[in-house]
């Protein structure tokens, strides 16, 4: 490539390396002139051995969810302004996957690593994730967590429970008085979290704790459809609300209700939480809690690019959800 250009190694190593150190623009044009002739491309790996590289690894359960999807593309949008970009990885939330991942990604050398999860777990494997996960950090990378967990490093968590309060309460004042939460599963620590924040916003609203029914179903479309089949018509009851702990498993239910002929909302509240763009497309348009994922992308890629003072406490934000009135709730009266 020197040759090609008619400069020494170093000056064409400079213009390719994104050196700091500054090329006359007469030879860093020839350089990029030969570069673009011999179809020259970095051998990121072997770059990573001897620098940082302009990565910042995203690592998450699921790649394939509605939220993650808007968080990703939040990222690359923030990432590309300081001409970074981001690579994903998904783990399927298993522990040894986790490690596994952190480890490999590790290895390559990122500016950051952000992890997102409801299954991480601190005190898994011994707490080798942790560990991994210090040690990077202490060798200049930078960590930071999506999530409500108390591991030591900055982290931006959505308080789930106080979002979920707000639907729970809003059923109330709408004389809503039988409802039924489809509660995902309990390995997923946020539905845990929204499950108990509906309870206190229904029975803060007057709510009789007795009238109210908890379904556990798969976290997902399928879930919710399923789980809805089960109960229509027979075990339905004289419920008057199905409050979903996500958008996905709404969506199943409604599609469960449209084809057993329950009539939503007239006969039957839906209700969802994390406002996927999907929730304003169905009929009836759904009621739900919207988080602000495009925000916590971005603010994610922007702890991950700012220098941490070691001898300073983790950065905790919390994030709260906000109402969003839909036609798939009606208000009740006795």
């Amino acid at each position: 490539m020197a040759a090609a250009a008619g400069v020494s190694v170093a000056t064409a190593s400079r213009v390719l390396g994104g050196s700091a150190r500054t090329v006359a623009p007469q030879y860093a044009s020839r350089v990029l002139e030969a570069a673009a002739a011999l179809r020259y491309t970095a051998d990121v790996s072997a770059r990573a051995m001897r620098r940082k590289s302009d990565a910042i690894a995203l690592v998450a359960d699921d790649l394939t969810t509605p939220s993650i999807a808007q968080v990703v593309a939040a990222m690359e949008r923030q990432a590309r302004t300081v001409d970074a970009f981001v690579t994903v990885s998904a783990t399927r939330g298993l522990a040894e996957r986790q490690l596994e991942t952190v480890r490999t990604l590790a290895g390559f050398r990122p500016r950051a690593l952000v992890l997102t999860s409801s299954r991480l777990r601190p005190g898994a494997l011994g707490g080798r994730l942790v560990d991994e996960l210090t040690a990077y950090e202490s060798g200049g990378g930078r960590v930071v967590i999506y999530g409500g967990l108390e591991m030591p490093f900055d982290s931006i968590r959505v308080d789930d429970r106080a979002s979920a309060r707000l639907m729970g309460a809003h059923l109330a004042a709408t004389g809503h008085r039988r409802p039924i939460i489809l509660a995902g599963t309990r390995d997923r620590s946020y539905a845990a979290e929204r499950t108990s924040g509906y309870m206190e916003g229904l029975l803060a609203g007057g709510v009789d704790a007795q009238d109210v029914r908890i379904v556990n179903c798969d976290v997902s479309r399928r879930g919710g459809h399923e789980a809805t089949a089960h109960l229509l018509p027979d075990d339905l009851g004289d419920a008057d609300a199905l409050l979903a702990v996500n958008d996905d498993i709404a969506i199943g239910a409604l599609a469960a209700c449209r084809e057993a002929g329950i009539e939503v909302p007239s006969r039957l509240t839906v209700t969802g939480f994390d406002d996927i763009p999907l929730a304003a497309d169905v009929t009836p348009r759904l009621t739900t809690i919207a988080l602000p994922f495009a925000a916590i992308g971005v603010r994610s890629i922007r702890l991950a690019l700012t220098l941490r003072d070691p001898r300073l406490s983790p950065t905790r934000e919390t994030v709260v959800g906000t109402l969003v009135p839909g036609a798939s709730l009606q208000l009740r009266t006795h």
